[in-house]
């Protein structure tokens, strides 16, 4: 019988040879994997008391838009964070992840 490939899907010797990888990395690796940048644009200039409600992101003030990024942990800090733009009245016009 001759093994049929699907595209996207790993043949069970990758998947080993993909798990013994991950087996390596030490707790180190593994967190810094899992960390994420992000760039965050935000309509008009934020005041000080604004940003200081996103004490783990870094900013700047852009022409007509504050930017913020910083690293952001996992999916559910994301969602936080949108969810606070949106509860002080915020407008994300733009916001994407930044290369490692």
């Amino acid at each position: 019988m001759t093994p049929v490939h699907l595209p996207g899907v790993m043949s069970p010797a990758s998947c080993r040879r993909s798990m013994e990888t991950q087996r390596h990395q030490g707790p180190d690796d593994v967190e810094r994997s899992l960390l994420m940048r992000y760039e965050i644009r935000v309509d008009g200039q934020m005041s000080d008391t604004l940003t200081a409600a996103f004490p783990e992101l870094d900013s700047f003030v852009a022409p007509r838009q504050t930017v913020l990024f910083g690293e952001v942990t996992d999916e559910a800090h994301l969602f936080g964070l949108l969810a606070r733009f949106q509860s002080l009245g915020l407008h994300v016009v733009e916001m994407r992840r930044l290369p490692a």
